[in-house]
């Protein structure tokens, strides 16, 4: 089986029409939060990432341990045949399966990071019962969805020790 596997227009469009009706997103540089997730949900302040100053490696181990926890979190949310939506603000979305290959690409970054690094990054549950939403200009990633909470709790990513908002 294949990961990254890119949705069609249709497909793309729909899902983007879901996630502005039900999260009411708005993308903005200015006015955060851009979006309005369900409760439960925390927002991390990831803003200490985003001009890092420190050691290369080190960073480049958070990014890794982001990567690895989340899987880690989505894998006990999922089964092995089950897909995510993988979401990348006006560009390619794609499915993808947290149990297969996560190929990386020329920069040696998945096709959607985790990592906001310069636009929305969005993995969301198929119905949208949980997620995990990066916001590039706010320097956040907020988590929803009870399960995923807990999950991310047992397998907390370095990155997640700073909370925005928490409801």
């Amino acid at each position: 089986m294949n990961n990254w596997i890119e949705l069609s227009d249709s497909e793309s469009d729909l899902v983007w029409d879901m996630v502005y009706g039900k999260f009411k997103f708005k993308p903005s540089r200015s006015n955060f939060p851009s979006f309005k997730v369900p409760m439960p949900f925390i927002t991390y302040d990831i803003s200490r990432y985003f001009c890092w100053s420190g050691d290369l490696e080190e960073i480049k181990w958070l990014y890794r341990n982001l990567e690895e926890k989340s899987l880690l979190a989505f894998r006990e949310l999922t089964n092995e045949n089950e897909y995510v939506y993988a979401l990348d603000w006006q560009h390619p979305c794609y499915w993808v399966n947290p149990f297969l290959a996560f190929p990386r690409d020329e920069f040696n970054e998945w096709l959607v990071p985790i990592y906001p690094n310069g636009d929305y990054y969005f993995f969301l549950q198929r119905e949208f019962n949980w997620g995990l939403l990066g916001h590039p200009w706010e320097k956040s990633i907020t988590v929803f969805g009870h399960e995923l909470i807990q999950a991310l709790e047992k397998h907390k990513p370095r990155m997640f020790h700073t909370i925005l908002r928490i409801k």
